[in-house]
């Protein structure tokens, strides 16, 4: 018994040595780090699986490549599917489990704490029509040479490896050209990653539309009695709020235990003490939009039902978003800086949003004037080319994208996800996929625009 005692302490020791020596190079992270490396792993691999085979409808091997473009160490990621409770597991290598639960109407939730207020929350949906978009889902406005462009764009990305899942052409309020994908429809949610900022600096000027006698005075919380005080709505959404906030998402770091080990994903960011005075310093912050998203919580009373309900009623149902799911932390709050599943004409739907001044059936949806301020540059000293939660093209020394209008304006996220809202050519560009590196977004979109 001695023996066998003996050979398994040298096999686990020679196993933890191995690690220790192959995890930089293989994994992707230190041995050092390896608690903190498998909630991230476990975490990810939970939600990113759960929400991708119970909204997007991928498979097992699509949800292991997408999971493994971020770390090798992924692959050995043990998912496990109750399709049955809507529900999957994840363990690495046997440690760390973690589960996300799927519900309909609120998508997927990691299963971390109390999740029982969410369990009675209800969520109806918005019916599709055969209306021409934007109103519908049928598309008669087609224009043949633009859709050969596009379809064009599409094989060359994927030939090249970029897997491009959807591309999208509004001009003039109409949709154009759209190309999709192996098993991507034009009903498909795909993840938008930080394009979810957007939303929610959207959802944020819709509450203000709703309810003009809201106080966005300081502070904006109540126990921001300390500096946080001067925080304005406005630093938040410009992400010049000065809060110390570690966006890298590495092992242990504020960004990774917001998305993938916390209750509350705001209250990372709402704990963050200053780092800078308010309006002086950009500094890109996913903490900062769930922030946003906590404030239009609070503001709505601090219920689940009621949160959901004000985004369904003011947001989805409006602009016949029929192909949407916002998914909430195990608080029922919005996790805003990057979990929106929608399909890429719903994501043109908010494009189109702001290219008519925030007007939607020729009726006022977000207050005057608000999206002129959302494409402005921000009051910071080191990078004014952001807006309210929108990437700007200019207002800077250099455009961002050369090859596009200086007035267009962004949603960004993770995954080279883009929409590209340009005033000046009336034009509307999603762009849906999951690539490692860098996409070629200026150059493609150039030949889109009319």
């Amino acid at each position: 018994m001695k023996k066998i005692i003996l050979s398994l302490l040298v096999v686990i020791a020679a196993l933890i040595l191995a690690l220790a020596l192959l995890a930089p190079r293989l994994l992707g992270f230190s041995i050092a780090e390896l608690g903190n490396a498998v909630r991230v792993s476990t975490g990810m691999g939970a939600k990113l699986a759960c929400s991708g085979r119970y909204l997007s409808g991928f498979d097992h091997t699509r949800n292991l490549n997408d999971l493994a473009s971020y770390s090798p160490a992924n692959r050995l990621l043990d998912l496990h599917y109750d399709d049955q409770a809507g529900r999957v597991t994840a363990t690495l290598m046997g440690m760390g489990e973690t589960s996300a639960t799927f519900r309909p109407g609120l998508g997927c939730t990691l299963d971390i704490g109390d999740t029982s207020a969410l369990d009675g929350v209800t969520v109806a949906s918005v019916v599709a029509s055969q209306a021409p978009w934007p109103h519908g889902n049928s598309a008669p406005d087609i224009i043949p040479s633009l859709q050969e462009t596009l379809d064009d764009i599409l094989r060359q990305d994927n030939s090249a490896g970029l897997n491009t899942r959807a591309l999208v052409v509004i001009q003039d309020g109409k949709l154009v050209a759209e190309s999709y994908g192996e098993k991507i429809t034009p009903q498909t949610p795909l993840l938008g990653w930080s394009m979810g900022k957007s939303l929610t600096a959207i959802l944020v000027a819709r509450s203000q539309a709703v309810q003009p006698e809201i106080d966005i005075s300081s502070p904006l919380f109540p126990h921001w009695q300390d500096e946080r005080r001067r925080i304005s709505l406005e630093n938040l959404l410009q992400m010049t709020s000065g809060l110390a906030f570690d966006e890298t998402y590495a092992p242990g770091s504020d960004a990774t235990k917001m998305l993938f080990g916390a209750h509350s994903a705001s209250d990372i960011a709402m704990q963050s003490p200053l780092a800078h005075p308010p309006g002086e310093y950009f500094s890109y912050s996913s903490g900062t939009t769930n922030l946003l998203a906590r404030w239009v919580y609070d503001q709505l009373g601090a219920r689940p039902q009621t949160n959901v309900d004000f985004f369904q009623q003011q947001i989805l149902t409006p602009l016949a978003m029929s192909n949407t799911t916002f998914e909430v932390d195990a608080s029922g709050v919005f996790v805003g800086s990057s979990y929106i599943y929608a399909s890429a004409r719903d994501w043109a739907r908010l494009g189109l949003l702001m290219l008519n001044g925030g007007d939607w059936n020729d009726a006022p949806l977000l207050p005057e004037g608000w999206v002129s301020a959302a494409s402005q540059p921000n009051t910071s000293t080191n990078e004014p080319r952001y807006g309210y939660q929108f990437w700007l093209n200019g207002g800077g020394e250099t455009l961002r994208f050369p090859e596009l209008p200086e007035d267009s304006y962004f949603m960004l996220g993770n995954r080279e996800q883009a929409v590209m809202i340009s005033p000046s050519t009336r034009t509307v560009v999603v762009r849906l996929g999951w690539t490692r590196g860098d996409y070629p977004t200026g150059k493609n979109f150039a030949r889109l625009l009319p």
